[in-house]
């Protein structure tokens, strides 16, 4: 059986891509970036047409479209991501006789959609529900799994002693073990039904977002009790508008919606797919694991702030020494090891124009030339370290320790230098076998 699976990057359809795979299917991994073997390179953004999906679904048996984006950015939308670009996939298998198409929708996507990531996912499962076609629209709730992104940033809210909610976290979820979700489309996948589904696929539990974070903080072996409080509406509204402008911030005004209207379904169907109830988080984890997790969660927490911490500090060392701290005062400071005249004010100016561009170096990179960013400033503090102790030895015993602070920055830096994903470099675009014209 060939399988096409779009989206095959995210958490969800990579772990469905390994799990087909591993079964002996034969599978085209549809993403934005190639990668690797049996691949193909596709932008939804850009709305590929049927016309152009036609030529890639020669011989495919079953579609997954598992393609979706939980945040608006100027070049991804929702309306291209989530509505025309499935559609005009949809109208693709139509032509080419696909088997089953199963669409990888969300909880909540349904007539009382009131945000655009419900109501652009529902477009498109209405549309393939008008064609005819056999398929299967699945409808995750929120899901949990060690890879998912979601849950890393509830295991790191999990982690705080206390955490303010959209209404003391008060809305409704139904949390479902990621491998659940796996099994249920590999069991549709096999099956193959005729006709068209809904399924939700959802946990056997519906809790509230409160509870939720009890048991991820339960599951991290954290006994003591989570403080929680009330975010007011108008306050969790403004949060929204400000995150929306953050592309790197945790949450939008889309999701803190999403949140707050909260979603649970019968768990009836699912249970019927995979032949058994699914399983629940309340179920207690190893004790090693949760461990690995709540470390986890707290880098991950953690991570962020030191790079801010460290950004910040060179950046504020090259302001002072621009100007905030008396000139005359650096000037005697370069004279102690030696360094006077022009070559004071050249040297004064190079160091501070140096120690801002090396902070600012932190928020514009990231990956590998990043850690090149980290191995720049443990170099150039080396050096300031070096001069010094040469120069003016007498810094190490001061008080307030102006050399020997720079040990505990120095391993920071380290610290955050090993930390650092290397970006892997792309990997060369696979060629798939096209139908005959």
């Amino acid at each position: 059986m060939k399988i096409l699976v779009t989206g095959a990057t995210g958490a969800l359809g990579s772990a469905l891509v390994d799990a087909l795979r591993t079964a002996s299917f034969e599978v085209i991994a549809a993403s934005r970036q190639a990668e690797g073997h049996g691949s193909l390179q596709v932008d939804f953004s850009a709305v590929p047409s049927r016309r152009w999906w036609a030529k890639h679904l020669c011989g495919v048996d079953v579609v997954v479209n598992a393609a979706g984006i939980i945040r608006e950015t100027k070049a991804d939308k929702f309306k291209a991501v989530h509505t025309h670009a499935p559609i005009e996939l949809f109208h693709a298998c139509v032509e080419a006789k696909v088997q089953h198409v199963v669409q990888i929708s969300a909880l909540g996507a349904d007539e009382h959609a009131a945000s655009d990531f419900h109501r652009s996912k529902k477009i498109a499962d209405d549309a393939l529900r008008s064609m005819n076609i056999a398929a299967t629209i699945v409808q995750p709730s929120l899901v949990y799994g060690p890879q998912v992104a979601s849950t890393a940033l509830f295991e790191r809210l999990a982690a705080l002693p206390w955490v303010a909610l959209p209404q003391a976290g008060a809305s409704s979820l139904q949390p479902v073990i990621l491998d659940d979700v796996i099994e249920g489309l590999l069991r549709l996948i096999m099956a193959r039904p005729a006709g068209q589904q809904t399924i939700a696929f959802v946990g056997p539990d519906p809790m509230t977002l409160r509870a939720y974070l009890k048991i991820l903080r339960e599951r991290q072996g954290i006994q003591t009790p989570q403080r929680v409080i009330a975010l007011p509406d108008r306050v969790t509204l403004l949060v929204g508008r400000w995150m929306d402008a953050w592309p790197a911030g945790p949450f939008t005004s889309e999701a803190l919606s999403m949140l707050a209207r909260g979603n649970t379904a019968p768990v009836d169907a699912f249970a019927q797919l995979l032949m058994r109830q699914p399983r629940s988080l309340k179920l207690p984890t190893h004790a090693i694991i949760g461990k690995a997790r709540h470390e986890q969660a707290l880098l991950s927490l953690w991570l962020a702030p030191l790079r801010w911490v460290v950004a910040l500090l060179w950046i504020w060392t090259g302001m002072v020494s621009l100007g905030l701290y008396p000139r005359q005062d650096s000037l005697a400071l370069l004279a102690s090891v030696g360094v006077t005249g022009m070559l004071a004010w050249f040297s004064l100016y190079a160091a501070a124009a140096l120690d801002l561009v090396l902070g600012l170096a932190v928020f514009f990179t990231r990956g590998r030339a990043r850690r090149w960013v980290w191995l720049a400033q443990l170099l150039t503090m080396g050096a300031y370290t070096a001069i010094l102790s040469w120069g003016a030895p007498q810094w190490w015993i001061h008080p307030f320790g102006p050399l020997s602070k720079n040990l505990p920055v120095a391993a920071l830096i380290g610290f955050l230098w090993a930390l650092e994903p290397a970006t892997p470099g792309r990997p060369p675009r696979q060629r798939i076998s096209r139908c005959a014209k």
